[in-house]
């Protein structure tokens, strides 16, 4: 079994009511008990996830934790391909997010940050927003009744390109709101492949640890404007620091999410469980 998301956990995340919570997802909350009940080996993409599938049951099949990684000479390979492309002046202080527009990531904090960096005439710290989903045009909306011209939508990009972006920034943000069930996203390889400092503001224990112990970036309260303007700011002001966090940021990326070297947990088990 490999547990990528925890379904129906997420759902709540849309459908907030609570009695007709248990009437939609009652049945799906009984498959996926009966699902981790008979799995031979279990693969998770954090500790969390892992470890959700011996809520019910004893510890006695292997189980591993295999983030989900990134294929490195790609992710490279597109840096050097496209990088050109969103080159930017020496004067602009770039922060990114990349991911989905969506009920789980917190991007109306972000832009109220923008906002408040926009009003005290920091225009030289400049947002940009690459991605889609359900809430892109509320957002887009949303900027434009508050007039800050700091903030960039980008919509879809693909990977390749993203890479580059994200390469080409200075910043890239983790936001997430308070409530949000994810723990070690799929972004986050590609997030530390670029080798930039990581804001993040996911609630995870265990991501919030890896932020800590890895030195890669920092942790923020999700949905709190104020924190994340201070922390902005702060690596805006601290250049040596930024460079000692981007390099933390690659070296996890190469130990940890390198697809080429972390799946080989996941042929172990197999081998493993077949004889």
């Amino acid at each position: 079994m490999d547990v990528e998301d925890l379904w129906p956990e997420a759902m709540k995340m849309v459908v907030k009511i609570p009695v007709l919570n248990d009437i939609l997802f009652g049945p799906y909350w009984k498959d996926a008990e009966k699902t981790y009940y008979y799995a031979d080996g279990v693969i998770g993409t954090s500790d969390e996830y892992t470890l959700r599938a011996f809520k019910r049951r004893k510890k006695n099949i292997p189980y591993t934790t295999v983030y989900v990684g990134t294929d490195l000479d790609i992710f490279d390979e597109a840096v050097r391909i496209y990088s050109n492309e969103f080159s930017k002046s020496s004067k602009e202080f770039r922060v990114t997010y990349a991911g989905s527009i969506s009920a789980s990531y917190d991007i109306k904090t972000l832009i109220d940050a923008a906002k408040i960096l926009w009003d005290c005439n920091r225009k030289d710290i400049r947002f940009c927003i690459l991605g889609t989903g359900s809430l892109k045009e509320d957002m887009e909306h949303y900027v434009n009744a508050l007039g800050c011209g700091n903030v960039k939508f980008l919509g879809y990009v693909d990977y390749q390109k993203m890479a580059a972006f994200l390469v080409q920034s200075d910043v890239l943000v983790n936001s997430y709101v308070k409530k949000a069930p994810q723990s070690i996203v799929t972004k986050i390889g590609d997030y530390l492949a670029a080798g930039k400092p990581v804001i993040n503001t996911l609630s995870s224990t265990e991501f919030m640890g890896m932020v800590e112990q890895e030195g890669f970036g920092v942790n923020v309260d999700a949905e709190n404007k104020e924190r994340l303007v201070k922390a902005i700011l702060d690596l805006y002001d601290d250049a040596p620091l930024r460079a000692k966090m981007s390099l933390n940021a690659r070296r996890c990326a190469e130990e940890k999410f390198d697809r080429k070297k972390a799946y080989g947990k996941i042929l172990e088990m197999i081998g493993e469980l077949i004889g």
